[in-house]
């Protein structure tokens, strides 16, 4: 039975829903996915609102009144209650420690029911098990792919979508996807050593130490070149550049250099971002590591230049918290996916939608997006370089009343 609680300014009621690994097999292993409702204390009967966290592998935000709070909630808040899921093996959803015990291949089987597709059927479940007829979706990030997929194979459930710097690529080879990526990182690496020059310097020498000594992070993990290299991830947020430079001019052998460095790639937390972030952009193909395949030569020649959300099969060997899956990972960067997308049916769409396209954003490629909102039919985007990926986070209530009111047609 759901659980109802309260908090300043907020009515919460928590979900767990029995729902099947893999709903092709609706008798086999299953698992919980958690939903928390979140409405104010006089909107408990307002439509829903389901919102798909980024990701992959990463639960809800959780819910408190200002100062702190997501600043989109409160939007929301004026006319929906939010349902907010922690994806599958996420939060308080079945964990994916789940894998202990099992053969790579059976990690691999298991893991293979976490991508947008297996996300959005959840969703479907939950719907009906909560008696909605249709509910509104916003999704930021990964979330956007997953409400691109809804409205591909399930937009009978959707009154109306909602997409924040998340439109997917449709169709596209994930080489296609990965190509362009790196076009961005670079540039960014680029305009980063213009604004702190003398971080080119530091970075050169870091990297010297590296390959001369045994330095070792606070899990007891060795801080390898291509490791550090990983810290140009930072670059696509709005304050990444700051946050990145304030990491390097710490003293390099100092503690809080080797805390910050860690813990800014800490994907000890949330494995399943490692183990299926290629196979979210594979629509009907196999990976086969295309961030291992397509890095640029240039990285070869300048081991100063910075990689960014790439995911590379030397990770489940040198984080010390993916080696259990290394052999699991492997087998799923070979796996032929199915589709993601119904190119059709996004042509044919009559869901009121609306995206925010982020001019310069280095993670989701911006001619990808527009390309993608092209091909869906009555979906309004809206394209600015006033935000970086974080938008919504950064200014979230005019972002998702701009998103509402372009759906609405009220723009």
């Amino acid at each position: 039975m759901p659980e109802t609680v309260r908090a300043p300014g907020l009515v919460l009621t928590e979900h767990e829903f029995d729902v099947p690994l893999g709903h092709d097999r609706p008798d086999g292993e299953r698992i919980t996915v958690f939903a928390r409702e979140v409405a104010d204390p006089d909107g408990r009967d307002r439509p829903f609102l389901v919102y798909f966290q980024g990701g992959p592998g990463s639960e809800a935000p959780r819910p408190i009144r200002r100062p702190g709070s997501p600043a989109w909630l409160d939007r929301a808040l004026e006319e929906f209650r939010v349902l907010m899921l922690d994806q599958r093996g996420t939060g308080r959803s079945t964990p994916v420690g789940a894998l202990a015990g099992r053969s790579p291949q059976e990690q691999a089987e298991y893991l293979a029911h976490f991508r947008a597709d297996s996300i959005v059927r959840d969703a479907e479940w939950i719907r009906n098990e909560l008696g909605v007829e249709r509910w509104s979706v916003l999704g930021q990030s990964f979330g956007g792919f997953c409400v691109t997929t809804y409205l591909s194979f399930a937009p009978e459930g959707l009154r109306e979508a909602f997409i924040s710097g998340g439109l997917p690529p449709v169709g596209r080879h994930t080489d296609d996807v990965y190509r362009l990526t790196y076009e961005r990182v670079l540039d960014r690496t680029r305009r980063y050593y213009e604004r702190y020059p003398a971080d080119r310097g530091r970075m050169r020498e870091l990297r010297r130490r590296l390959e001369a000594d045994d330095v070792r992070l606070p899990s007891g993990d060795r801080l390898t070149g291509p490791r550090l290299r990983q810290l140009g991830m930072l670059l696509g947020m709005g304050p990444g550049a700051e946050r990145l430079h304030y990491i390097l001019e710490l003293p390099h052998d100092s503690p809080a250099f080797l805390h910050d460095v860690e813990g800014a790639l800490d994907f000890r937390r949330n494995p399943i971002y490692s183990v299926i972030h290629e196979a979210c952009y594979a629509d009907g193909c196999a990976t086969r590591w295309a961030a291992e395949r397509l890095l640029p030569a240039a990285y070869a020649d300048d081991p100063e230049l910075l990689t960014g959300e790439h995911v590379y099969p030397w990770m489940f060997e040198d984080y010390g918290t993916l080696a259990p899956l290394r052999e699991a990972a492997g087998i799923l960067a070979e796996r032929e996916w199915p589709r993601l997308y119904d190119g059709d049916r996004l042509a044919r769409n009559d869901v009121p939608a609306a995206a925010i396209i982020y001019a310069e954003d280095m993670y989701v490629v911006r001619a990808l997006s527009e390309e993608t909102a092209a091909g869906i039919r009555g979906l309004r985007p809206w394209l600015t370089n006033e935000y970086e990926h974080d938008g919504l986070r950064v200014d979230g209530a005019r972002i998702l009343g701009r998103l509402i009111d372009l759906a609405r047609g009220m723009v």
